[in-house]
């Protein structure tokens, strides 16, 4: 399966198991999402597995080091490296006001600039963002044959990414209860990563009539609405379908639908895409961005049309 990369979190104890004397990614508990914990601490791993000790650990001029043995030892794009660069910085900042290290050499941590994108453009994904056009969505979300038990879950999830613009972990644990009536129309509550309390995130009247003929179809019940076969003989659970699972169901019918390097996220920037070119506030609050400049910089890929320019003057 391409583009698809499943990286084991480490095994780490309350302290670092590779360097004893140095705080855990936990200490930013309450400051950031429990996702977040666990890439930092990953990241933080990586990092404190490269200084060896915790006395180098906490020179700052280790992570400069580190940085350049990420530019100049490894395939890293330039995006991955700065943020694992901020991962460690967060957690010395953090370290900082808990006493942990000085507030002093906290700062020198802040100090040590990331790599530039533009001296790495050579290690940009080709294909991070693909842009998916209405036409090949209808293509996508097209494929499944919804004669089958399985074809009908499948339409009724594409047809859920492509309206909702929720992200692939809020949608495989999508419950009943989070599809919410709203006039004479549907949203679902999500509560993402950045969420304080539950948001409404749109579903079109179609995904609606596509979950619930899933639904009333499937042969058993489960607190959850995409739920995921198992076995050699495709035999139905009330499991929730995994995120590597969705993502090969997306990739099969993207294949299918003549479409190359789908991911999940993009259909987020579809929705995201699409709504701008109506309003792009109402796509920032469909999306659930907190800052607008979000959404325009990483959601909206749209193109300078044809003609553009013919009567300007």
């Amino acid at each position: 399966m391409t583009d698809l990369i499943i990286i084991e979190q480490p095994a780490i104890d309350t302290r670092l198991a590779v360097v004893q004397d140095l705080p855990d990614a936990a200490i930013l508990a309450g400051q950031v999402a429990p996702s977040s914990v666990r890439m930092y601490r990953r990241d933080f791993a990586a990092y404190a597995t490269f200084a060896g000790s915790a006395e180098l650990a906490k020179d700052p001029i280790t992570l400069a080091r580190w940085r350049a043995h990420l530019a100049g030892e490894t395939k890293l794009s330039p995006n991955t490296i700065n943020r694992m660069l901020a991962a460690v910085k967060r957690i010395m900042a953090e370290a900082g006001q808990q006493g942990y290290i000085s507030s002093d050499n906290a700062g020198q941590f802040a100090d040590v600039p990331g790599v530039r994108t533009v001296a790495m453009k050579d290690r940009l994904k080709k294909h991070s963002r693909t842009k998916i056009t209405p036409v090949q969505m209808r293509q996508l979300c097209s494929a499944p044959d919804s004669a089958t038990l399985i074809g009908m879950r499948d339409a009724a999830l594409l047809a859920t990414m492509a309206s909702s613009g929720a992200r692939i972990t809020e949608i495989v644990t999508l419950t009943p209860g989070q599809l919410v009536p709203r006039g004479h129309g549907w949203m679902i509550a999500i509560q993402g990563k950045n969420d304080v309390e539950p948001r409404d995130a749109p579903l079109s009247k179609e995904a609606h009539t596509l979950i619930v003929a899933w639904m009333q179809a499937r042969p058993l019940e489960s607190p959850y609405i995409f739920t995921a076969w198992a076995g050699r003989g495709a035999r139905p659970t009330a499991a929730p379908l995994t995120e590597p699972a969705a993502w090969k169901l997306i990739q099969k019918y993207a294949a299918q639908a003549g479409i190359e390097h789908i991911k999940p996220h993009d259909f987020r920037r579809f929705v995201g895409t699409q709504l701008a070119k109506k309003d792009i506030r109402k796509a920032q609050k469909a999306l659930g961005h907190k800052r607008i400049d979000t959404t325009a910089k990483h959601y909206v890929l749209d193109e300078l049309e044809e003609g553009l320019t013919d009567d300007l003057y």
